[in-house]
């Protein structure tokens, strides 16, 4: 079920210089405007307030959201949202054509004060809101290391295809703990030639980590990558062929490992393994500098990383660490200043002038 909110972006003179970010700015007096009903009222206090970010404007070749959409696609969670506002901002920021860059937001309920939020802190967004069923999940999960892994919302992803419009034929698929530094249309336009998902791809990382000792000792479970050469993907940032998934029946492949994993657990993690199953060892690789992944630490402690070494497009706080809770705790690791320029949580003014 979509909720469409696509709004023509009129051209504003207002622009962004990368160190204003750092400036204090005043909070929008309509930075969250709630329907005048009771439910509102209730959860008003659950809500950040977010300031109002500028408006980006196109460029001068960069024709229009019709013709030359790049379409990107998040989930939307309260618990996330803060992470969700930068992330949007970050690409916004750093494209060439912000205007041109469609959003489709997944959220497991109809939350007014989620629209309310993306709308008064980014007036001129084009986005589109669908709810995600949970049910189609319920029974298909099983309990992983981290609780967050866990939410119905993060196998989202698994059902794109099937939640999407169908005149969409791509996406970009990120996850909510990232910030982009790159004109986003150079992931877009990455050529997938016949593969189904375009990722950077980690071949050097020890992928008999990620399926349990069942899993390898089981031989006709050891024999599904037969004939691949299997590499750890991290499925928070996929260009992803939605007409090509849909006509290879992907979602049901993925679901097929879920239902395993349920009767045999063959693995820790949340919904990357089962991904991993289907699709590791056949996937368009991507510079790694997609995904400087891994910032947010491991999933059971979430201590603070380095940066790898070499060039960076978008920074990943993957594993238990978030920047914004990290900052708030005044014990932030060093790559959460990176994150920091692009929160646009009402208090964060004061913390960066302390």
């Amino acid at each position: 079920m979509a909720f469409s909110y696509w709004r023509p972006s009129p051209l504003s003179l207002v622009g962004l210089l990368s160190f204003l970010l750092l400036l204090p700015l005043p909070i929008s007096a309509a930075a969250i405007r709630l329907p005048h009903n009771k439910q509102s009222h209730n959860h008003h206090h659950h809500h950040p307030v977010f300031r109002e970010a500028p408006a980006f404007r196109n460029g001068d070749s960069c024709g229009s959201l019709q013709s030359d959409a790049i379409h990107v696609t998040m989930t939307l969670d309260v618990n996330y949202l803060r992470g969700t506002m930068a992330a949007i901002l970050s690409i916004l920021q750093h494209s060439t054509c912000p205007e041109n860059v469609a959003f489709h937001f997944l959220c497991s309920g109809l939350e007014p004060d989620l629209f309310s939020s993306l709308n008064s802190t980014f007036p001129y967004l084009n986005f589109k809101i669908y709810r995600f069923d949970s049910s189609r999940v319920r029974g298909k999960i099983s309990k992983s290391i981290r609780h967050a892994l866990d939410q119905p919302l993060n196998y989202a992803r698994v059902y794109l295809a099937d939640i999407i419009p169908r005149d969409v034929q791509r996406i970009i698929y990120l996850d909510s703990d990232i910030i982009v530094v790159d004109d986003i249309a150079k992931l877009w336009e990455v050529e997938l030639e016949d593969k189904v998902v375009a990722a950077p791809e980690y071949c050097h990382a020890n992928f008999t980590y990620y399926f349990s000792d069942a899993f390898w000792s089981d031989p006709q479970l050891a024999g599904t990558f037969q004939g691949r050469e299997p590499c750890y993907f991290n499925t928070g940032v996929m260009v992803i062929d939605i007409d090509k998934w849909r006509r290879g029946g992907y979602t049901e492949r993925v679901e097929h490992w879920m239902s395993v994993q349920r009767k045999k657990r063959i693995y820790h993690l949340g919904s990357l393994p089962p991904f991993l199953l289907v699709l590791a060892g056949n996937i368009k690789a991507v510079d790694h500098r997609w995904n400087q992944h891994g910032l947010g630490g491991d999933n059971i402690e979430g201590k603070c990383r380095s940066l790898h070494p070499g060039p960076i497009s978008l920074l990943h706080w993957s594993g238990k660490g978030k920047p914004w809770l990290r900052l708030d705790s005044r014990r932030p690791c060093n790559v959460d200043y990176l994150w920091a320029p692009y929160d646009l949580y009402g208090s964060t003014a004061i913390f960066l002038e302390e």
